[in-house]
This record gives structure tokens, sequence and C-alpha cells, in this order.
């Protein structure tokens, strides 16, 4: 079985095309400025043959044109035929509380991701606009298959999940603590629990995705009881961009100062804000750390907020636990910020969590593996990600039981 996953975006499109039979990925690439001018299309397959060009993609449609293309080229494609995809699986971003699992995909379906829409206005239209354009291309007949980055965090108590404002603003218009990276924090806390050799309902855990969005999640015995983004990826802590959790009169304070619109002040936090707002130099924290070596206070700020930012939520959550058996670093920062880590850990030494020096060196570039040392209480791991694969195993799942 050959599944296709899809995780598009209002201008790109990622894929990678999975063989269930060993979990290997056959291809993979990325479709980038769709919709723009100055397209460009990637694509590499298993023996590390690449297809790239600059090429228009008018749409999403146009796109998926361009990904069937390669996957059936004669020197660099791996399928002799649509037909050997049994399925394709779709990222969507908010499912809100209405998909609280990986859904078959129907006009019902689309229509609760459309419904959606206000939670995810970014997001949710590209997935539609995604799973249309995939059923153009690859006909309707593919069974399609939707996997929510809320799902995960679905398991959240109301004491977690709910803000405390007036409760008709719930009711009304279901505003709440959604949690995303669900994929993500899935994937990483049950590897964990593989490499402990024990039981995910035996265990308490805490997931750090770190990356330019970044959020981190507490799961205990395989279930979510907090995660730090909210009704929105802008919550929780400060990111490459976004500004994280603030006083909310800053908003109003600075609407009224500065005379700013809804819609600049969205833009100043999710885009003005975080590593670049602090550092004045770049959301890419390697810039930022370049700068910090060279003796940049800013870019040392910057840094210095967020290490701090993250090690209050670490030990938040072991309060919301009573307890933690294990903390995982996941995604760009998380697995390949060898000094970010072990700052982290120093800042919770007082709860036992010391990391190997050696160890934490190792772990960059894909390479995963435990970097506490032996005498520490709490374990440490780094875990590389692997949303895709959670995406696609799911898309297996669902089609099988269909059967």
């Amino acid at each position: 079985m050959k599944i296709l996953v899809i995780n598009a975006g209002s201008s790109s499109l990622k894929y990678q095309l999975i063989d269930m039979n060993d979990e290997s990925v056959m291809a993979k690439g990325n479709c980038e400025r769709i919709g723009l001018q100055g397209g460009i299309f990637s694509y590499k397959n298993h023996d590390g043959k690449e297809k790239n060009q600059d090429v228009e993609m008018k749409n999403h449609t146009e796109a998926f044109l361009k990904v069937k293309d390669a996957l059936l080229d004669s020197e660099v494609g791996v399928i002799q035929d649509l037909s050997e995809v049994s399925a394709i699986g779709h990222r969507v971003v908010q499912g809100g509380a209405q998909f609280t699992e990986s859904v078959l995909i129907n006009e019902e379906v689309m229509a609760g991701i459309e419904a959606q829409i206000p939670l995810a206005p970014l997001h949710n239209p590209a997935h539609i606009e995604g799973i249309r354009a995939c059923q153009d291309v690859f006909g309707k007949e593919v069974p399609e298959v939707a996997v929510f980055d809320t799902a995960f965090h679905a398991t959240m108590p109301p004491k977690a999940y709910m803000y405390p404002i007036p409760y008709e603003y719930y009711e009304k218009y279901d505003i709440r603590r959604y949690g995303f990276h669900g994929t993500s924090h899935r994937y990483v806390s049950a590897r964990c629990a593989e490499r402990m050799g024990k039981p995910i309902e035996e265990l308490k855990i805490i997931t750090c995705h770190l990356g330019n969005g970044s959020s981190i999640t507490a799961v205990k015995n395989g279930q979510v009881v907090d995660t730090s983004m909210g009704l929105t990826p802008l919550d929780g802590f400060m990111m490459g961009t976004r500004c994280g959790s603030l006083d909310p009169s800053i908003v109003t304070f600075l609407q009224e100062k500065e005379n700013l619109s809804p819609k600049e002040i969205d833009a100043i936090l999710n885009k003005k804000s975080g590593l670049l707002g602090i550092s004045g130099i770049s959301s890419d924290d390697r810039d930022v750390t370049k700068a910090e070596l060279e003796g940049n206070p800013r870019a040392a700020l910057a840094h210095d907020i967020l290490i701090y930012q993250i090690t209050k939520y670490i030990g938040s959550y072991m309060a919301a636990m009573n307890g933690c058996d294990a903390i995982v670093f996941t995604a760009g920062l998380g697995e390949n910020h060898v000094s970010h880590r072990q700052k982290i850990c120093d800042g919770l030494s007082f709860f036992g969590v010391a990391a190997d020096a050696a160890k934490n060196e190792e772990m960059i570039r894909g390479k995963g593996g435990e970097i506490s040392t032996s005498d520490s209480k709490i374990k440490v791991f780094v875990i590389p990600t692997n949303e895709e694969l959670v995406i696609a195993r799911d898309s297996k799942r669902i089609l099988e039981s269909q059967k």
C-alpha cells in the first residue's frame, strides 16, 4: 500500500509518497510560491534522483499535476500508474471540537472543515483547496483522509481548555484552547514510551516541539492534559515571529496609541514579534545565534527570553501532571540546538533533570536518543518528529477499516 501525504498551505504544497509495507519514503518534495511569480517545484526520490524546476503554478491543481508528472516520470518516477496510490492523507490544522480523530473525507467532512475557517482563516481554506485539487488530479475515487493538528489535544479537560471569559462566548463562538502540532506531539510521545520500554499509559511525558512555530504538551497516561498553543497558534511562548502569551491589555493599549486596526495588530503579534521582534535581526534562530556569538545584546536577550519561557512551561506541566517521567525535544530547534537544550535542562536541575553534555552534542541532524545522565531523575530525549508518517498510518488504518 502506497499513501501520498499532503500538507497544503496557501501558496505551498509539501508532499511525500510512503510505501506502507516498510514505511519507507519513496519520494518527497515541495511546490513553493503557488499562485505567485517565481514558482519553485522540487522532487527527490528514494534513490536520490531529483527533479527541480522554476515553474509557474497558478493554483493547487497545477501544483498537483506537477507532483503527478514527477511520480510517473520515466527517469525519476517511482510508480507506473496513479492507481498504485491507495489513499491520500491530508494535514488539516484546525478541526475544532467537531473532529477529535482522523476521518475519511466526504462532503460532510468538507463542510465541517469549512465551518472551522473562522478559527483558522489562513490554514483551513488552503487545506480545502488542496483536497479539491487532489480530487481534480487523482479523481474522487481515490480515498482521502483528513488528519487534524488539533485532534490529539481533544482529551484536555475543561479546566485546561476553557478561558476565563464570559461563558457565552464559548457557547457562541467555540472560543477555547485547541492546541496544535498534535501529530508531532503524538508521534514523539509514543516513540518516547517505546524508547523507555514502558506502556505510554503508565508515563507522564512533556513534549517540546520547538521550531519557528513552537508548542509544549503535557501527556499523562497517553492523553493530553494541557498544551501551550490556544485558540490559535499565537498562544504559548515566544516563537520565530509570534509573541506567545502576553497581557491582553497590551493589544488595546497599542491599538489606541498607534491607531492600529485589528488586522494591523494581528500582523504585529503574528509576524513581527518573537525572536524577530526582540532581536531586530531575524526570525531564523540560526541568524540570532550567530549574532549572539558576535556579541549582539538583543540577540542574547531574545534567547534568554525563549529559554526562560520554555523552562517555565515545562515546570508548570510537571505541576499539572504531579510529576514527570520524561522530557522530549523535537522539531527544528529541539532536534538541532544543543545550547538551548542544555540551558533548559540546567534550568530544571531543581527537579533532578541533568543533561549529559557529550550525549547532547551528538544529537543533531536527525539523530535521536537519550541525552540525560544516568542519575537524572527525569529522562530527557531528542526524538526527530515524523508527522507525515502519522498521517500515513492513520490513512492506512482508516482505509483498511472500510474494507
